[in-house]
């Protein structure tokens, strides 16, 4: 029997590498810009077409390549990084493995131009699919540029599995975000579609984190800084009234490197403790510098995991630090106290005529000017006149009348409790009398079964969702204008965002158009919506949609319904009017679907009445 084992050609295997380290068009460009940071740039431009998908173009002022050099980056494990085991323990660029280029080029359509500024012309180097096409000099600028055309050309199964334009670009974004605050001396260019996304100018920490989130995160943050003999950390935390329902400005960077790390972000949720508002997240952009021999960035291709000698010790300074500006800012939590102070609990009423007021008794023949002054024993105690007496042994007498006399036939309490019907009479009937908003969270209201239970918000969401799905399929549009038009200014992510979904937008009855770079004027709103503060909605749609799971089943136009219906539906903490309380479960099941959210979250649930006997059995 002949061997049946043998080496796989190299561009199969760099196809097989690329799986690792190559993921999308957002890996593109992570590698290919860290690649400019380790040549020394001072300016980096990217060009991205169909969200990569198309194009992806890198430009930058380094160093440069010479022609050998060039031929030499697209092998695999070829890096001028490194030269030994003992290197990865003093690692202080962004790369070393040297994969990513022979990756790239396994399953795209590579174009390398790049000069040293000591050389006159430079290097133009073509290769597609692993083979090369051209080799030879050209005129070009000091420095590199790559351009990566159709990525995954030759893999068709990895292609088809690429999400949409605005989620691929979302990841490019964050990509740009992780690689662009941590190095705030190096101006970025972002460009999508021949459209401006990123103009950041050199600047410092705090004006980079500005530029990249907008001004209105300026007075959010809490700067950080802390130095011992382990590491030093500093940055910026946000304050707890700014903390956000989802995720997305949560970083930690480990010697100019982002990292990804569930243990130091529960040191700082644990530093913020009893000072969020439920279920929010705070913003923090935390840089920790350490010596690398104490950290292992070898543990993934991707190189976002980075492994710590001391972890316990450096949760704890993390921890301490968070903590300790919070309190110097006078970040305190505040004491969450009802606002009545009472249970509301509906109690029947009766009239007022069932009520006996109190006998009151008098003795008339009592003056006490024409008493005589009592003789005192010991200083201290008086001996009772006759008067006094006969009022001291009828004390008791004193209490009778202000006892509640009930007429004969309201003695027995349990056959009034009994006499009133607190079972629902009919879907969409509900009484005043007959539900209680729980923490205003949860409304209660007994049905036959036992007591149900509905999430308040998500019963919201349910509603408006129908109702703007009633509009799409209608097609006919109402929309509310403003009296006062509001603007609007984004940071160049939500700007791309807005302009995507801006068509949905206008089906549902908006009306946004554009007003400058980055700043969008609002003239109406959808007219089932009763809005107060239109650019507070579109925020919230925006953050909202960016975090809302991708469902290739759902529409677009239906997904921005759903994110639209969340931003837009009454939030936890909302204290609702009795009949308000009657008018959402009338339209809650009104709804088609009344049991889930549009997000397929129970809206409701019902305790059976067993259970609640069986709480009460022993």
């Amino acid at each position: 029997m002949s061997d049946i084992i043998q080496l796989l050609p190299d561009s199969v295997a760099n196809q097989i590498a690329a799986g690792e380290v190559i993921q999308r068009p957002a890996s593109v460009v992570k590698e290919l810009v860290e690649n400019a940071l380790d040549a020394g740039a001072t300016e980096i431009i990217i060009h991205i077409k169909d969200a990569g998908k198309t194009l992806v173009q890198i430009s930058d002022n380094g160093c440069g390549m010479s022609p050998t050099d060039a031929r030499m980056a697209f092998e695999r494990h070829a890096t001028s990084k490194i030269s030994s085991a003992s290197d990865l323990f003093c690692i202080r660029t962004m790369g070393f493995r040297g994969e990513a280029l022979a990756s790239i080029a396994a399953i795209a359509d590579v174009e390398l131009r790049t000069k040293k500024t000591e050389d006159e012309v430079g290097t133009l180097f073509h290769i597609i699919g692993s083979e090369v096409k051209t080799q030879e000099p050209v005129a070009c600028n000091n420095g590199t540029s790559f351009m990566v055309k159709n990525l995954f050309f030759n893999v068709p199964a990895r292609r088809k599995f690429l999400k949409a334009n605005t989620t691929e670009l979302k990841h490019i974004i964050y990509e740009i975000q992780r690689i662009a605050i941590p190095n705030p001396e190096i101006k970025f260019s972002l460009f999508h579609n021949n459209s401006p996304l990123y103009e950041l100018p050199k600047s410092n920490y705090r004006k980079r984190i500005v530029d990249v989130f907008g001004k209105s995160i300026s007075q959010n943050l809490v700067t950080v800084e802390e130095q011992t003999s382990l590491l030093n950390i500093f940055g910026f935390v946000g304050q707890p009234k700014y903390a956000r329902k989802t995720m997305g400005e949560q970083f930690f960077f480990v010697n100019g490197r982002f990292m990804r790390h569930h243990y130091f972000h529960r040191a700082v949720m644990q530093a913020y403790e009893k000072l969020l508002p439920p279920e929010t997240f705070p913003s923090y952009f935390l840089f920790i510098e350490i010596d690398p021999a104490n950290i292992d960035i070898n543990v993934h291709p991707t190189k976002t995991e980075i492994k710590f000698e001391n972890d316990r010790a450096i949760w704890q300074i993390i921890h301490a630090s968070v903590r300790e500006s919070l309190g110097k800012h006078n970040v305190v939590p505040s004491i969450d106290f009802d606002q009545s102070g009472n249970i509301n609990i509906p109690v029947p009423q009766k009239q007022g005529d069932n009520i006996i007021f109190p006998d009151i008794q008098i003795n008339p023949e009592y003056n006490p000017f024409n008493e005589q002054k009592p003789e005192t024993f010991g200083g201290s105690f008086t001996k009772p006149s006759p008067s006094e007496k006969k009022n001291l042994e009828r004390w008791e007498d004193l209490y009778e009348g202000t006892q509640l006399k009930l007429k004969p036939e309201e003695q027995n309490t349990g056959d009034f409790y009994r006499n009133v019907d607190l079972d629902t009479q009919s879907p969409g009937q509900f009484s005043r009398k007959k539900v209680l908003q729980l923490k205003q969270r949860y409304i209660l209201t007994p049905v036959k079964s036992g007591l149900m239970v509905i999430d308040q918000k998500r019963a919201h969401e349910r509603i408006l969702f129908e109702k703007f799905m009633e509009v799409l399929k209608s097609e006919s549009v109402a929309s509310q204008q403003q009296l006062f038009p509001q603007t609007i200014e984004l940071n160049p992510a939500d700007s791309a965002l807005l302009e995507n979904i801006l068509p949905d937008l206008l089906s549902l009855g908006f009306d946004i158009r554009e007003f400058g770079k980055n700043t969008f004027i609002i003239n109406g709103t959808p007219g089932v919506l009763d809005v107060s503060s239109p650019e507070l909605i579109v925020e919230k749609l925006l953050e909202e949609y960016k975090n809302s799971p991708v469902d290739a089943r759902s529409k677009a136009k239906e997904q921005v319904a759903i994110s639209l219906a969340k931003a837009s539906a009454l939030d936890y903490g909302s204290e609702l009017k009795p009949e308000e309380i009657d008018h959402l479960i009338d339209n809650l099941f009104a709804c088609s679907t009344p049991n889930f959210s549009p997000d397929g979250k129970r809206v409701l649930t019902i305790i059976p009445l067993g259970d609640i006997e069986k709480s009460f059995s022993k």
